[in-house]
C-alpha cells in the first residue's frame, strides 16, 4: 500500500466520505519550501490514479503526487485550538517554519 491511515485518520475520513465517492490525494507547489499537500473530493478514479480502498473509503493518489508520498502516514489530530490531517511523510528532507509546505 503506498501510504497508510492511522485509526484516527480513517475515522474521520469515514466521516468525510459518507454519501461522497472518494478523496483524492495529491501535492501542490505551494509554500516557502516548495510541495503542500492537497485533498479533494473526487467523483471518479481518474486513469492513473493509484486507488487505496480501506473498508468504506476509497483514497486516489494523484500519480502525480505517488513518488513524493510513498511511504507517507496520515494521521488526524484533533486538540482544544486546531485540527487535521497530519501527514508523516519519511521521504521529506524539511519543512518550512510554519509546517506547510515540504521539499523532497
Amino acid at each position: 500500500m503506498p501510504v497508510s491511515i492511522t485509526p484516527a485518520a480513517l475515522n474521520h475520513l469515514k466521516e468525510l466520505t459518507q454519501g461522497r465517492f472518494g478523496i483524492k490525494i495529491g501535492v501542490q507547489t505551494k509554500g516557502c519550501s516548495g510541495l503542500s499537500y492537497t485533498m479533494s473530493y473526487v467523483d471518479q478514479k481518474e486513469p492513473y490514479d493509484e486507488e487505496v480502498v480501506l473498508g468504506d473509503v476509497r483514497l486516489f493518489i494523484d500519480p502525480k503526487a505517488l513518488l513524493f508520498i510513498i511511504g507517507t502516514s496520515i494521521d488526524y489530530d484533533k486538540t482544544n485550538f486546531s485540527e487535521g490531517f497530519i501527514f508523516n511523510n519519511p521521504n521529506e528532507k524539511g519543512k518550512c517554519g510554519c509546517g506547510k509546505s515540504f521539499h523532497v
